[in-house]
């Protein structure tokens, strides 16, 4: 019943099969493990930033030497000590920022640490409302003056996948994305790689929670691959279920025609008459009644022969 599936034509499709449950299952396994590389990621940043947390401040030079310098792999959330002054003429408002839920703004003041007056980007805090309008009304709390001590959690540079980066033009002293890249071209000195959130902030300033390090958190990426882990192993399955499913009917329809049975739009092409075959009556001259009359001629005509 089945030894249809050695034919050639059959034989392809089982081979086409065979190959593609095996990669489909790969692809899904590989998808998988993305995910669980990006769970592992999350926990070990946690631990990281906890950890972090828990040690005591350094100064700054002690992770970050000169402003070349690039933040180091798990330094993240590391608590560091820069003392020099604020340059409250390039103070920067950064829109469109989130803290517990409710829209706001980060107030990010360069604090100039070097000799060479090399300056530490520093978001003192976080204000409620636009960003725009506070500019206008002057709302925004000026900077301590004189030289200070600033204690704050040390931060990778922001790139456009951060989530709250603003991309595209901005008012005047606005700024989208805090990192040297983007501060190079509004601040007339060098700046440092990383940058700090104050631990402390004056009121009614409110601090900044450490962020965590890039690709290290659960975010839509490696949800992402967990629904690709799905989709590939429902393709294997699907491969599956269409080649049982094609086989069957192949098989079902090569017993119907053993048995005689054929659908039945083939049976009304058996029926219909084919070429030179004369119809078996009809209502046309070429039906019973002319055949009856070829029938009485050719007798009269033998009679009179």
């Amino acid at each position: 019943m089945y030894r249809f599936l050695l034919t050639p034509r059959w034989l392809a499709v089982s081979v086409l099969s065979l190959l593609a449950v095996p990669f489909c299952v790969f692809m899904g396994s590989w998808q998988l493990s993305r995910f669980e590389v990006r769970v592992d990621s999350h926990k070990t940043a946690e631990h990281d930033r906890g950890k972090a947390a828990a040690e005591a401040a350094v100064p700054l030079a002690t992770l970050l030497p000169g402003p070349r310098t690039q933040v180091p792999d798990g330094a993240s959330g590391r608590s560091v000590t820069a003392t020099g002054r604020y340059d409250t003429g390039h103070q920067l408002l950064v829109p469109d920022r989130t803290l517990d839920g409710h829209d706001g703004y980060y107030v990010l003041t360069p604090l100039r640490v070097g000799a060479d007056g090399t300056a530490l980007p520093v978001v003192r805090g976080w204000l409620p409302g636009d960003a725009s309008d506070a500019a206008r009304s002057g709302a925004v709390p000026a900077a301590p003056t004189g030289q200070v001590t600033v204690t704050g959690a040390l931060q990778y540079p922001e790139s456009t996948g951060t989530d709250g980066v603003k991309s595209g033009a901005l008012p005047s002293g606005q700024l989208g994305m805090i990192s040297a890249a983007s501060l190079v071209n509004v601040l007339p000195y060098p700046v440092y790689s990383g940058w700090v959130t104050a631990t402390d902030p004056a009121a009614p300033l409110k601090a900044v929670p450490p962020a965590a390090a890039p690709n290290s958190g659960l975010d839509i990426k490696a949800f992402q691959n967990l629904g690709y882990t799905g989709e590939w192993f429902v393709f294997a399955a699907f491969v599956v279920f269409m080649w049982f499913r094609l086989a069957r009917r192949e098989a079902e329809m090569r017993a119907d025609a053993a048995l005689g049975l054929v659908p039945d739009e083939e049976a009304r092409d058996d029926e219909a008459p084919g070429d030179g075959e004369a119809p078996a009556g009809g209502e046309d001259g070429d039906g019973g009644d002319g055949a009856a009359d070829r029938a009485d001629a050719a007798v009269t005509a033998s009679a009179d022969a």
